[in-house]
C-alpha cells in the first residue's frame, strides 16, 4: 500500500484513519492507541459540546437570546414558530448532532479497520480492540440525557416545589441540578507550592509512569495545570452553559431532533457490536417518565393556577371578540389557549396517558374553581335559621327537582311556564331584599359564567380524541412491572407543523369518561347560572310587587303619580335587560325575559288580598301602576298586555255585586279568575266600609260580604 502524500486529510479523512491504524499496528502500538482513544473520548466529547455552545452563542448574541422569554412562549400559537428561542435550539441541535454523527462515522471506520486487522491476524478475541463504539454510545447517551435534562428541567425539583416529600428510593436517572453559580473544587486550585502537595503529586506521577508508561509526562502535566488554572481564572465549570431558558416546551424541539440523530446513528452502529439496535431509544422512556413527566405536571399546574389567581381572572376578557361571539372570562380564554398549547406539545410525544392525565386533572380543577365562584355569587349573606351558608332563593329554587324539571322543559320547549311554582313559593316564604341578586356586577358575572362555560366546554370537546394507539399507563416513577415499550416509530419526525392542523388531546376510553364527565359538568354549571338569572329576575318582580301591596290604597284624593316601588322595579328590569343584551345571545335573552308579563299579571291578582284597604282613589292608583308596568314591559318583551290584572281591578270599580255576577256568568266554564281570587276581590270591595267609623255602615258591609262569599261558595259545590 502506497500513501498518497498529495491528498488532503479533510477531503479523504477515512483513508488517513486507515493508514494511521495500519502504521500503528505495524509499530505494535495499536492496543495502546485504542486505550488512549477510550480515555480521551469523554474529554473530547465534552470539548465538542462546549465549543458548539460557544459557536451558537456567537451567532445569537445575548440580547437576542433573552428576547424570547418563557412568558412569550407559554401561550404561543404554535411551538414551531420562528422565534428566537426555537432558532437557538435548532441551531445548537443541528450543529451538535452533526458533529456527533461525524465522530460516530470516524469511530465506525476505526472499528472496521481494527476488526479487519484482527481477522487478518487470526485474533479470536478482539473485543478489547473493537469495543470503543459501545463506549462511544454510552457517552452519547449521557450527553443526550444531560442535554434533555438541562433544557427541560427547572432548577427546583418538582416534588420539592409542590410541597411533596421526596421518595426514599431515589431514581438514579433523575440527577439533581447543580447550582452553577457555585464553583466546583478543582485540584488546580490547590497551592502547588506546599511541600505536602508536591510530595504527594510526585509519588502519584511515579506510580502512573511505572504502571502505564507514556501516560503522564511533565510537559502534559504542566499544560493540563495551566489549562485548568486558566479555566478557573475564567470561572469555568464542568457543566455546559445554557443558551435558552429551561422549559418543558423545549421538548417539542429536543425530542424530534434527538430521535432523528438516533435514527441516523442506527445506520452507523456496526452490526457485530454489543449494542442492541432496538434498545437505542430505551433511555428516553426512563427520561420521559422520571424527568419530563414531573416537570410537565408542575408546569401544567403552575400555569393553569396562574390563569385563575390573577386579579382580573374572573372579569371580561378585553380581547373576547377575537375568540368568541359573546364576552367570556379572561381566565377561561387563557385556560383554553393554555390547554391547546399543551395539546400541541403532546403531539410531539408518543401517546401516553401519563402525559394526558395532568391536563385532564387541571380541567377538573378549573371547573371546581368556577363552581366555587358561582356559589360565592349566589350565596346568601345572612342565613335564615342556622349558621350554615345558604344560597339565595333564585339559586336554591333553580336546583330543586320540581323547578329544575320545569326549567329544563322551558329551555327546550318555550312557553312551558313556571308561574304557578313561583307564585306558590313566594306566598309561602315572602322575599326580603338580601334574597335578590340586586348587584349589577353579580348579574354580569353570572352572564359571563354562562357564556364562558358554554364556550369552554365547546372548545374542549373539539380536543377529544380516542385513538387506537393510546396507551393506558399509571404515572408511576418507578415500577416493578415490566416496562411497556414505547412505540417511537409511530412518531413522524418529518411531519410539518404549520399550525393549521387539528389539535387533539389523546385519550383512552377510561380517560375519555372522566373528560366527558367534566365537560358535562361545565355545561350543567352554565345552565345553573342561566336558570338562576331566569328565576332571580322573577323573584325580584315578586319582591317589588309585594312591597307595592304594602303601600296605602285608601287615599283622600286622586293621584297621577305611580308608586315609587313601580318606578324602582321598572328601573331594575331595564338595567337587568341591558346587561342580558350585552352578554347573552337572543335565545338565552328570550328564555329569561319571555313570560315576565304573564308572571306579573298573575302576581298582581294573586297578592291582591294582601291589600288592607282600597277605595276608588286607591284603585285608580293601582290601575296607573299597572299601566306604567305594562308600558315598561313593552320595551323588554314587546306587545305585551297586563290585561288580566287590569280587568281584575276594573271589576273592583264596578262593585261587589258586579264581581259576583261576573263569577256566576262564568259558571262551570273556565273563568278568568279562580274562586279564591273572586273572594279576595269581594273582600277588597267591602274593605273601606268595613273599616268605617260608623258602626251601622260597618255592620251592613259585613252582612253584604257574608252574603257575597256564600254565593261564591255555592258555585264550588
Amino acid at each position: 500500500m502506497v500513501y498518497d502524500t498529495s491528498s488532503s486529510v479533510q477531503s479523504d479523512s477515512f483513508n488517513h484513519i486507515y493508514m494511521l491504524l495500519e502504521a500503528l499496528d505495524r509499530a505494535g502500538c495499536l492496543d495502546v492507541t485504542v486505550d488512549r482513544i477510550e480515555q480521551r473520548l469523554p474529554v473530547e466529547l465534552f470539548t465538542i459540546v462546549n465549543r458548539t455552545n460557544q459557536e451558537v452563542k456567537l451567532r445569537h448574541p445575548r440580547h437576542l437570546r433573552e428576547a424570547g422569554r418563557l412568558e412569550s412562549a407559554v401561550l404561543a400559537r404554535d411551538f414551531h414558530d420562528a422565534n428566537r428561542r426555537s432558532e437557538i435550539l435548532k441551531d445548537l441541535l443541528w450543529t451538535l448532532y452533526s458533529k456527533f454523527e461525524a465522530v460516530a462515522e470516524g469511530h465506525r471506520v476505526v472499528h472496521d479497520v481494527i476488526l479487519g486487522i484482527a481477522r487478518r491476524k487470526g485474533l479470536r478475541q478482539s473485543g478489547n480492540l473493537t469495543g470503543s463504539f459501545k463506549e462511544l454510545w454510552k457517552l452519547y447517551q449521557s450527553e443526550l440525557r444531560s442535554l434533555l435534562h438541562d433544557y427541560i428541567a427547572l432548577d427546583e425539583e418538582p416534588l420539592t416545589k409542590l410541597g411533596r416529600s421526596m421518595p426514599g428510593d431515589v431514581n438514579v436517572l433523575q440527577r439533581n441540578r447543580r447550582d452553577k453559580t457555585k464553583r466546583v473544587f478543582k485540584l488546580a486550585e490547590m497551592d502547588q507550592q506546599t511541600s505536602n502537595c508536591a510530595t504527594e503529586q510526585d509519588d502519584l506521577d511515579k506510580m502512573l509512569r511505572h504502571s502505564v508508561p507514556g501516560l503522564v509526562s511533565r510537559s502534559q502535566k504542566r499544560t493540563d495545570t495551566q489549562h485548568d488554572q486558566a479555566s478557573v481564572s475564567k470561572g469555568g465549570s464542568t457543566t455546559h452553559t445554557l443558551l435558552a431558558e429551561s422549559s418543558v416546551f423545549n421538548i417539542a424541539l429536543l425530542l424530534p431532533h434527538s430521535l432523528s440523530f438516533i435514527q441516523r446513528l442506527k445506520e452507523i452502529v456496526p452490526p457485530d457490536s454489543d449494542i442492541a439496535i432496538s434498545t437505542l431509544t430505551s433511555f428516553l422512556d426512563d427520561f420521559l417518565i422520571n424527568v419530563f413527566l414531573p416537570q410537565l405536571e408542575e408546569t401544567v399546574t403552575e400555569l393553569c393556577t396562574k390563569t385563575q389567581i390573577e386579579p382580573d381572572a374572573f372579569r371580561e376578557d378585553a380581547q373576547w371578540r377575537q375568540l368568541a361571539t359573546r364576552p367570556v372570562l379572561k381566565s377561561a380564554a387563557n385556560f383554553l389557549k393554555l390547554i391547546k398549547t399543551f395539546c400541541r406539545l403532546l403531539d410531539c410525544l408518543p401517546e401516553d396517558q401519563s402525559f394526558t392525565q395532568p391536563i385532564i386533572a387541571q380541567i377538573v380543577a378549573y371547573h371546581d374553581r368556577c363552581r366555587g365562584w358561582y356559589r360565592s355569587l349566589v350565596q346568601r349573606n345572612s342565613p335564615r335559621v342556622t349558621g350554615e351558608k345558604e344560597l339565595k332563593p333564585a339559586a336554591a329554587m333553580a336546583e330543586t327537582v320540581e323547578l329544575r324539571g320545569v326549567l329544563d322543559l322551558l329551555w327546550s320547549q318555550p312557553d312551558s311556564g313556571e308561574v304557578e311554582y313561583l307564585v306558590s313559593k313566594t306566598k309561602q316564604a315572602p322575599l326580603v331584599p338580601i334574597d335578590i341578586i340586586s348587584d349589577g356586577r353579580a348579574v354580569a358575572s353570572l352572564c359571563l359564567l354562562y357564556t364562558s362555560m358554554q364556550w369552554l366546554a365547546s372548545g374542549l370537546a373539539e380536543l377529544r380524541h380516542v385513538g387506537p394507539q393510546s396507551q393506558s399507563r399509571a404515572p408511576e416513577r418507578i415500577s416493578t412491572r415490566p416496562r411497556q415499550v414505547r412505540r417511537w416509530t409511530l412518531l413522524d419526525l418529518n411531519k410539518p407543523h404549520s399550525g393549521d392542523e387539528p389539535i387533539h388531546l389523546p385519550m383512552t376510553a377510561e380517560s375519555a369518561t372522566t373528560f366527558d364527565a367534566v365537560i358535562k359538568s361545565m355545561q350543567s354549571l352554565a345552565l345553573d347560572a342561566l336558570f338562576t338569572l331566569q328565576v332571580d329576575i322573577r323573584c325580584g318582580i315578586a319582591h317589588m310587587l309585594g312591597r307595592l301591596y304594602n303601600a296605602p290604597y285608601s287615599l283622600p284624593y286622586p293621584t297621577n303619580n305611580p308608586d315609587p316601588n313601580v318606578l324602582s322595579l321598572n328601573s331594575d328590569l331595564l338595567s337587568f335587560d341591558d346587561t342580558l343584551s350585552s352578554y347573552l345571545d337572543d335565545k338565552e335573552h328570550r328564555f329569561i325575559t319571555d313570560g315576565l308579563a304573564t308572571l306579573m299579571d298573575s302576581l298582581l291578582v294573586a297578592h291582591a288580598g294582601d291589600i288592607g284597604c282600597m277605595d276608588s282613589n286607591g284603585c285608580g292608583r293601582m290601575q296607573l301602576n299597572i299601566l306604567v308596568l305594562q308600558q315598561n314591559l313593552k320595551a323588554i318583551e314587546g306587545g305585551v298586555q297586563l290585561s288580566r290584572s287590569a280587568d281584575y281591578f276594573e271589576l273592583f270599580a264596578e262593585g261587589a255585586d258586579a264581581v259576583v255576577e261576573r263569577a256566576q256568568q262564568s259558571g262551570a266554564k273556565e273563568a278568568d279568575f279562580s274562586i279564591e281570587e273572586f273572594k279576595s276581590l269581594v273582600e277588597l270591595c267591602h274593605s273601606e266600609a268595613l273599616q268605617s267609623q260608623q258602626r251601622e255602615s260597618s255592620m251592613q258591609a259585613r252582612k253584604k260580604l257574608t252574603e257575597h262569599l256564600r254565593q261564591l261558595d255555592e258555585m264550588v259545590r
